[in-house]
């Protein structure tokens, strides 16, 4: 039977855990910066064409990966499934955000094409596939859904609501019935608590940010550190604008932050590496009275940041109150 697995970069490992004939791992990240056109991910879910500049098969090892040819790399991924009469197309998305949103793309994009639904499978992994090791995953019991339309259909919703140009469709996600998605809804909870809060003006892990800063952890190395802020929605490169956007503005909330990191070229990874290194950070007095609720950082500091679909300034900044569960439009 042939089997693929369509998963998040942080599953890779599960091309080595010989569980399935392709692994395509996918690595777009949806939680930060604007987010792709529609027409820009169904080209990179497509037929190749010469001036695309990424595509699905660039992250298929071939060597690993007896279903596709070299010659069927230019080919459209659901093409592929056809064509060699794949069985079972398995869905391994772990409960972290951009994994989450990743596989609610999937699946609406799956949805145009009927012929495929039957063969789809959702595995309920309810643990971090990144830290995971291979040898593991080739023999853990994995439980599985069979995946109907009504799924697609909520899959479909969400991405829709995520995409949309105001927060309010996801802020409504949380009082509705998921399905068979089980992780979606805490992952959606967990992005809308990075929009400013009504008290601070920042986002959850901005928070935590200077919380563990004001706690003496001054290196950016043990800030970076997966899983070092107790959230799981943003990469270290991510962190790192944010740590610029907390550092830079009119109105600082942290010192000691490398001053060459506002000019170097976002591309020059080498040199902006070294800049983080060479910090020592601390809280300014303004980053102390953020902290503890006693003045909001986006009423003295500009904000041009995108939450999915939806670009947040000082004009139109939505807000997100965690104790509530409250969405607070402009």
């Amino acid at each position: 039977m042939q089997r693929v697995i369509l998963t998040s970069s942080a599953g890779v490992g599960l091309a080595l855990a010989d569980r399935a004939d392709m692994v395509v791992p996918f690595i777009y990240r949806f939680v930060s910066g604007p987010l792709p056109t529609p027409h820009h991910l169904i080209d990179y879910l497509g037929a190749r064409w010469p001036l695309n500049e990424m595509h699905w098969s660039d992250c298929v090892r071939v060597d690993q990966s007896p279903l596709l040819r070299r010659q069927d790399r230019a080919g459209g991924l659901l093409w592929v499934c056809q064509t060699y009469g794949v069985d079972f197309i398995e869905l391994w998305f772990d409960p972290e955000p951009n994994s989450q949103l990743q596989l609610i793309w999937i699946l609406d994009y799956v949805r145009s094409e009927p012929s495929l639904t039957g063969s789809l499978r959702l595995r309920r992994v309810d643990f971090n596939l990144r830290e995971a090791d291979p040898s593991e995953l080739r023999h853990r019991d994995v439980r599985q859904f069979d995946i109907v339309e009504s799924d697609l259909g909520i899959a479909s919703m969400a991405w829709e609501a995520y995409r949309a140009p105001t927060p309010e469709l996801c802020a409504g996600l949380l009082g509705r019935p998921l399905g068979k998605l089980h992780f979606l809804k805490p992952a959606m909870e967990d992005l809308l608590a990075e929009l400013p809060s009504p008290a601070t003006g920042l986002g959850a892990t901005e928070t935590r940010l200077l919380e563990r800063i004001a706690g003496g952890h001054d290196r950016t190395d043990a800030l970076f550190r997966p899983g070092a802020l107790g959230t799981h929605i943003f990469d270290q490169w991510e962190l790192g604008t944010l740590l610029e956007g907390l550092a830079f503005g009119p109105a600082p909330a942290i010192a000691g932050l490398d001053g060459k990191l506002a000019t170097l070229d976002p591309d020059n990874v080498r040199s902006r590496n070294a800049a983080f290194r060479r910090s020592r950070l601390s809280l300014t007095a303004f980053g102390e009275a953020v902290l503890a609720g006693r003045e909001d950082f986006r009423r003295h500091n500009p904000i041009k940041r995108w939450w999915g679909g939806t670009l947040l300034t000082n004009e139109r900044l939505w807000r997100w109150d965690g104790e509530r569960r409250l969405l607070i439009s402009p």
